[in-house]
């Protein structure tokens, strides 16, 4: 479990791939602080297991499902990725739930400066959006925000500097693919309504 609070931008040292699969290596300095071989750790919003503990960093292993449903899957040396360990229980709870299990991917269609803010619509599946309600929470690339808009195929975000300054927001440029998780107390509601708002029209003379 995360909060969506980012501790640190980590930089990607390596990017093995065989077959599906890509062996990751991390450049990371605050996360290193008392991680243990096993740990989990949101990369990007992806809850992925430490498998090396290195110098300057730690290693993992993305299977052919992260890879294929992620962004990490466009992953390269050089760049930066944010990083959270999974919430202990004696932290602050500073975000919303996270699991890192990531739903989909969304593509920036627009980036908009007002003011100290910067405004970030971005398109995402239909399906996803049934799970989402303006001021409710949602998870980008590993950051908790705050829904601002959504509509059937896009979401609405709003950036403080804090989290322009603090995570690779400043990398993003139009037409990037960031990781989307929905709020899991939208999937739960979605799940337990579905049996009285899935019947098809022909059904409603009988209900």
């Amino acid at each position: 479990m995360f909060t969506g609070i980012v501790e640190e931008m980590g930089i990607i040292k390596k990017v093995e791939q065989s077959g599906n699969a890509i062996d990751m290596s991390i450049k990371a300095e605050a996360v290193m602080t008392d991680l243990q071989l096993g740990d989990s750790v949101a990369v990007n919003g992806v809850c992925v297991t430490v498998k090396a503990l290195l110098d300057d960093g730690f290693s993992v292993d993305l299977m052919p499902e992260t890879v294929q449903t992620t962004s990490l899957r466009d992953s390269s040396p050089g760049s930066r990725v944010n990083l959270e360990r999974a919430l202990a229980a004696q932290d602050r709870f500073g975000g919303h739930f996270v699991t890192g299990h990531v739903d989909g991917t969304g593509m920036i269609s627009k980036i908009t400066p007002v003011d100290n803010a910067v405004y970030m619509d971005l398109r995402i599946p239909s399906e996803l959006s049934d799970e989402l309600v303006s001021k409710g929470s949602i998870t980008v690339d590993g950051v908790s925000l705050t829904v601002f808009g959504v509509t059937n195929d896009e979401v609405t975000i709003s950036l403080i500097p804090h989290t322009q300054e603090n995570t690779i927001f400043a990398d993003k440029t139009v037409d990037d693919t960031v990781n989307i998780e929905t709020d899991i107390l939208g999937k739960y509601i979605k799940k337990a309504t579905q049996p009285y708002t899935s019947f098809s029209r022909g059904d409603e003379a009988d209900v």
